[in-house]
């Protein structure tokens, strides 16, 4: 029996993980009959057929159920096994792979990347951008080494370290300024502006405001914090940002921005990794990298109340 190859087996993994050839090819960077060749290569090799073809998808058979959990195993060695090299030949050297939420990545990975180029030498921050719940199912399928999202995520098998705490500032348009800062339980009386669904910091702002997310809203939702800005520049309602964006997104619209005196919203910014990774002390010293840069970005924060944006 000529046996299977690592090689079958990512394009095993990126045909499960895409369930098309073309867009696995793409992502695998092969064309796609180099990849199909390689995977019906890999099921004459087992024996039995791993995918159902479709005309628009593809799918796994009861046998491709069976074997896709093994396969991603071996595939997590491997990696793992690479990992082990590189820590016992040159430390965190080569290639870092950094998951970022967007509600935290345009806003302090300037700061981050200078800080992990100066202190990690040869290392080449990579970096992924995207929801909470898409960087926890890549950080388990080992395609990132570590991700910056906003704590608890509460799953056993990754390893949590928080990094900062962080308040949301409320965004009024400029017409709003001197007026009192609403409370959390008058907030709701306001047309507030929110992230769509998905975005973790969506969900921390209607847990402050006390609104259940399954409620029908009067609002707008984005798919970015500039929008939300812009949105309330131009008088359609309100919004909450993290701190860390103030000075990004408000600078280009005609808004104030307001802290909350008692109980102001907060999240926890945190790191996190697979407990198995054999990293682990080493992305314990990336984290203390973002929390000292995360510290130097907060020290360079307006704090005043009532800061209004350029008209």
């Amino acid at each position: 029996m000529i046996n299977p190859t690592l090689r079958q087996f990512r394009y095993f993994e990126a045909l499960v993980r895409h369930e098309h050839f073309g867009r696995a090819a793409e992502a695998s960077g092969v064309s796609q009959p180099a990849l199909s060749m390689q995977i019906r290569e890999l099921e004459e090799t087992l024996g039995s057929a791993l995918f159902e073809r479709g005309m628009r998808q593809v799918k796994l058979t009861g046998f491709g159920e069976t074997v896709s959990p093994r396969i991603h195993d071996i595939l997590r060695s491997v990696d793992e096994l690479g990992d082990i090299a590189r820590i016992a030949g040159k430390g965190l050297a080569g290639p870092l792979r950094l998951g970022v939420i967007p509600t935290i990545a345009p806003y302090l990975l300037p700061g981050i990347i200078r800080e992990l180029s100066g202190s990690f030498t040869g290392t080449d921050v990579q970096v992924r951008e995207t929801l909470t719940d898409r960087l926890i199912a890549e950080l388990s399928d080992g395609r990132i080494d570590a991700a910056i999202v906003a704590l608890p995520v509460s799953e056993p098998s990754l390893q949590e370290t928080a990094l900062f705490d962080e308040e949301f500032v409320l965004v009024r348009p400029v017409s709003a300024q001197g007026e009192p800062v609403p409370d959390r339980d008058n907030l709701r009386a306001h047309r507030l502006l929110l992230l769509e669904e998905g975005h973790c910091f969506r969900d921390q702002a209607l847990s402050f405001c006390n609104i259940s997310p399954s409620l029908p809203r009067d609002g707008l939702d984005g798919s970015s914090l500039a929008t939300l800005v812009q949105l309330v520049g131009s008088g359609i309602g309100i919004t909450l940002i993290p701190e860390m964006a103030v000075g990004v997104e408000t600078g280009s619209a005609p808004v104030v921005t307001d802290r909350f005196s008692k109980n102001p919203p907060h999240r926890t910014v945190g790191m996190i990794w697979r407990r198995s990774s054999p990293l682990g002390p080493q992305l314990e010293q990336v984290a203390e990298v973002v929390r000292k840069a995360a510290a130097a970005k907060s020290a360079a924060l307006p704090r005043q109340s009532g800061n209004a944006g350029t008209r």
